[in-house]
């Protein structure tokens, strides 16, 4: 047990790593992610809407653009854009790996993100499209206005999921070549672990990680909760209704039950 606890939490290697996980890693870490983040959510858009044009010269992009980046191992595409793109922007970025790692991890989400809006989209009632355009509304201007919004709003737990994926994901942008005040958080801890030839330093990533992640996911979980639930609107006049004087926990008061029943039994027969 000593020479475990030795191995992998040695407090003295912990404590000399922490300055650079949370000076350096951790701001990188979140650059990365938030920035492929960003770029794949409007590309994922784009190819949610190409995937359910009528026109099969826009589907048929998307349908393969998504089948290749969520085929291939996100490693794979990494290096492919990483070194394969490297001298083409060499002029732009110079020997900086950051915007091509920030591209290839945005090309990998918006494969995922682009899926994700659309079954999105698609769970929103057709009647809402059709609805708007009985308004007036022009085609493009229904789905902009009224279906994209409700389709994103229902995904919302799936999108912090993705963005989740993406902060682990951007450790493999180290396989890309990183100074030294480059390094995400996996990254410094592998290489602390390789020089002290202990293993706390990855147990202290680890624990980085989890701190961005654990509440994360919570969150995803408190959304996915209120979405399900919803909140039932009540009239201003309501007594009964949510946050009226009859209710004071805001679920409705005791009296709403008995009324809703009260009103079914006067319908007519």
């Amino acid at each position: 047990m000593t020479t475990l606890a030795r191995t992998f939490f040695d407090w003295d290697y912990i404590r000399a790593v922490l300055p650079d996980l949370l000076g350096t890693g951790l701001w990188n870490t979140l650059v990365l992610a938030l920035s492929s983040a960003v770029l794949g959510t409007v590309l994922g858009m784009g190819l949610a809407v190409m995937g359910l044009s009528r026109s099969r010269w826009l589907r048929f992009p998307a349908r393969v653009y998504i089948d290749v980046f969520r085929g291939l191992p996100a490693i794979l595409t990494i290096l492919l854009v990483g070194q394969g793109l490297a001298q083409v922007t060499r002029p732009l970025f110079g020997y900086n790996p950051y915007p091509l790692g920030i591209l290839a991890l945005g090309l990998i989400a918006a494969a995922y993100i682009g899926e994700i809006f659309r079954s999105g989209i698609q769970s929103v009632d057709r009647g809402q499209l059709e609805a708007s355009r009985a308004l007036g509304m022009s085609y493009a201007g229904g789905m902009r206005l009224v279906v994209i919004p409700q389709g994103v709003r229902r995904v919302l737990p799936a999108l912090v999921n993705q963005f989740i994926a993406l902060i682990k994901e951007s450790s493999l942008v180290y396989f890309l070549g990183l100074l030294a005040s480059q390094r995400e958080l996996f990254r410094i801890g592998q290489d602390e672990a390789a020089t002290t030839g202990n293993l706390s330093p990855l147990v202290a990533t680890g624990i980085c990680y989890l701190v961005i992640t654990v509440p994360l996911t919570h969150l995803v979980n408190h959304i996915d909760r209120r979405l399900r639930s919803g909140r039932r609107v009540a009239a201003p006049n309501d007594p009964d209704g949510p946050d009226g004087p009859g209710d004071p926990d805001g679920r409705g008061g005791p009296d709403a039950l008995a009324k809703l029943n009260l009103t079914v039994a006067k319908e007519p027969a």
